[in-house]
């Protein structure tokens, strides 16, 4: 049951209230229900959503949650034959891309849940070069999701989210949904603006963000500089990287009567664990910690045989819970998804103390320099705290003697530093073996186009010399 038994609820008690709004447009209530209603004679057993951000997205998403139709959300900016090959291989794992009558496709069909024990979304980890892995969820394990994260987060149908990134990125369509269930209007835009988010903000009463930090950076610095009103939001919602301290202050100063919540979780996992920062509360940056167990999840850290590890020992991060996805349809090499007796990793690496989980990244991130296990969140974390430094990105590069060497790109805050500033500023906050052997300042973050930070296009502006990553002396 992901949301449209609760549609038909809110159509029926608030038809005229607003539903979305997207780049200005919106719907109300009862006026999704009737369009998405419209498409469902014409809406296949699986449906391939490969679009920008639109009201047609929404209805045609909408539409795709009927009955036990599945869908999947691929990203419109992916080339054209990766996105052929995604359709192909969903035609041929069982389910027919076009419905006929006899296969339930009536127009006297009714715009409701299917099943709760069937699935019906198919995600996709991140294309590159190569075909992403793809997998499902239940329609009972959204409603978890659901339930746990209404509260949470303390969602409530008198909010208005704006999620400002693409809806084909997982973080904003759980948003969208969320809110179709909640019965809490949702908004977006057709692509991300900074000027257009700060109108949002301004003029459609935005109570909640829900966000990557590069965004939350980017509108919270501007939005101070600007003097844009962010008074009336009450919740900020990260995930995607750990926040830096830099931007948890600029955000508490921009909107200074808002709840900041941070929490990890994996697309194959759902929630895994969060952090609340109340409005108010003192700023605790700078860790490696990113909360307790979410509700409804039980949490702990197993070795590589599926041994419990004591507090303060690292492993694999394991969650029990509810809300973890079907498998994969395809791309299942045994690692990217395993069971250790009923507890299950994606292969992150954290640890637990005192009941708070410490993350340390993924294990293909992981740099062995002269067989030292060093995590770039770490040397991230520890630079993201050295005065002058306003974000930085770590990576390891192939190196002869230490087989790999720490390296990263540090965006300055104001001015210009030097590498033995910066080696200077570490001093007490990370170990020296850990250490970067070289820095590069940049001129912008390296970020994908979903907004998140790019190790991998880091090393890539570094090994072709590129004008943002300049080496420091």
């Amino acid at each position: 049951m992901p949301f449209l038994n609760n549609l038909q609820r809110w159509a029926e008690d608030r038809p005229d209230d607003t539903a979305v709004v997207i780049g200005g447009s919106g719907l109300s209530w009862s006026a999704l229900r009737d369009a998405a209603a419209q498409l469902l004679p014409a809406t296949p057993a699986t449906t391939v959503l490969a679009e920008p951000n639109s009201l047609a997205f929404v209805e045609a998403f909408t539409a795709a949650m009927a009955g036990e139709r599945r869908c999947a959300v691929l990203d419109p900016t992916w080339p054209a034959p990766m996105i052929d090959d995604v359709r192909q291989r969903l035609h041929e794992a069982g389910r027919p891309e076009a419905l006929g009558p006899e296969a339930g496709a009536s127009g006297e069909e009714k715009l409701e849940d299917g099943d709760p024990a069937s699935d019906f979304l198919i995600g996709l980890t991140s294309g590159t070069t190569s075909v992403p892995k793809a997998f499902t969820r239940t329609r009972r394990s959204w409603q978890a999701s659901f339930e746990a994260s209404i509260e949470f987060f303390g969602l409530t149908p008198r909010d208005k989210t704006l999620a400002p990134g693409p809806l084909a990125a997982s973080l904003n369509l759980y948003a969208l949904s969320e809110c179709l269930y909640a019965g809490s209007a949702f908004q977006t835009l057709e692509t991300f603006d900074v000027g257009d988010a700060h109108a949002a903000i301004s003029h459609d009463g935005v109570t909640r963000l829900v966000l990557v930090p590069t965004m939350l950076r980017l509108l919270s610095e501007r939005g101070l500089t600007g003097g844009v009103d962010a008074s009336g939001i009450r919740s900020i919602i990260c995930a995607g990287s750990k926040l830096d301290a830099r931007t948890l202050e600029a955000a508490r100063r921009w909107a200074p009567n808002a709840a900041i919540h941070e929490y990890y979780g994996a697309s194959e996992l759902s929630f895994v664990s969060g952090t609340h920062l109340a409005a108010g509360e003192p700023l605790d940056a700078g860790g490696t910690g990113i909360g307790r167990p979410f509700p409804g999840v039980e949490l702990r850290i197993l070795d590589d045989e599926g041994k419990e590890l004591p507090d303060g020992d690292h492993g694999n991060i394991c969650v029990r819970s509810g809300m973890v996805s079907n498998g994969y349809l395809w791309g299942d090499d045994g690692k990217a998804l395993r069971c250790f007796d009923g507890w299950y990793t994606v292969g992150d690496q954290g640890y637990l103390q005192d009941g708070v989980l410490h993350i340390l990244g993924r294990r293909s991130d992981m740099i062995i320099t002269s067989g030292k296990n060093v995590y770039p969140h770490e040397v991230e974390l520890a630079l993201a705290a050295v005065p002058g430094v306003a974000a930085a990105v770590a990576a390891g590069v192939a190196d002869d003697v230490r087989g790999q060497k720490v390296v990263a790109g540090i965006v300055p805050a104001h001015g210009a530093l030097t590498a033995t500033q910066l080696k200077t500023g570490l001093d007490g906050l990370l170990a020296r073996d850990k250490r970067p052997l070289q820095y590069f300042s940049l001129s912008e973050l390296p970020v994908t186009d979903r907004g998140k930070v790019s190790r991998r296009v880091l090393l890539d502006w570094i090994e072709n010399q590129d004008a943002r990553a300049r080496l420091l002396a």
